[in-house]
């Protein structure tokens, strides 16, 4: 009997378990790489974030500061403000309370020597001296205030004539009486009292003309002249300031 050949094909039967844990393998493993990729994303983007962090936290704490020294220079400002307004405010008290004062002394003054408190007979006095400009013109208003000692108690009348001494270009120079004042008071201006009289006067200075002092001469009918010389900016404030020279005329 012949023997038979060995069969081309061999049935075996088909293994599902170990398939199955093939595909299970490879799938951990790929879960595995994915899951080691994302580690590795996530500590480089923690690595690479610090930095970043850290500088966005400075920035604030820079603005911080920035703010709350712009808080500060905007309290000082309000302070200096403030100080400043009440600085002028302050001046312009002083300034009005030394006016008033000033203006009292010169009251007193005139009062004093109106009602003879020293107890001495006295003559004739030039007491004030005013200046006042006429806006839009070279002209000046100019009061002169004259008194006399009321224990005297004699009328007295005459002229007062002013000339102004200054600067013409380089130069020095004088305009009397008859250049400054009207051509109606041409001896002056006249008065007449006996206890007190304040004078009214204009006079106006040529252009070009720059005044640094008046020459006032108050001369009654009887009796010696007054003499005084004012600096023209103590003329606009009302004081008189006695020059070497200059005198009152004596009882």
């Amino acid at each position: 009997m012949a023997s038979r050949p060995p069969p081309r094909f061999v049935v075996r039967r088909h293994d599902d378990t170990g398939h199955r844990r093939h595909w299970w393998w490879l799938g951990l493993a790929w879960l595995g790489s994915l899951l080691a990729v994302g580690l590795v994303v996530t500590a480089f983007n923690r690595h690479g974030n610090a930095p970043a962090a850290v500088e966005s936290k400075q920035q604030r704490a820079l603005l911080a500061q920035i703010d709350d020294l712009k808080q500060q220079l905007a309290n000082l400002q309000r302070s200096a403000q403030v100080t400043d307004v009440a600085t002028r405010s302050l001046r312009g008290t002083l300034a009005q309370r030394e006016e008033e004062l000033s203006g009292l002394r010169a009251d007193l003054g005139f009062y004093a020597r109106l009602v003879g408190g020293d107890a001495q007979r006295q003559g004739l006095k030039l007491q004030e001296v005013k200046l006042q400009p006429i806006v839009g013109s070279r002209g000046w208003n100019l009061s002169l205030s004259l008194t006399q000692n009321a224990k005297r108690g004699d009328e007295l009348s005459g002229h007062a004539t002013v000339s102004v001494e200054g600067l013409r270009g380089d130069k020095v120079a004088r305009l009397d009486w008859p250049e400054l004042g009207d051509a109606a008071q041409k001896d002056g201006i006249p008065f007449q009292f006996t206890y007190f009289q304040q004078l009214h006067g204009t006079i106006v200075l040529p252009a070009g003309f720059r005044p640094t002092r008046l020459r006032i001469t108050v001369k009654p009918a009887d009796g010696d002249a007054v003499n005084r010389t004012v600096a023209w900016g103590d003329a606009l404030s009302g004081n008189i300031t006695t020059a070497q020279g200059d005198h009152d005329a004596q009882p």
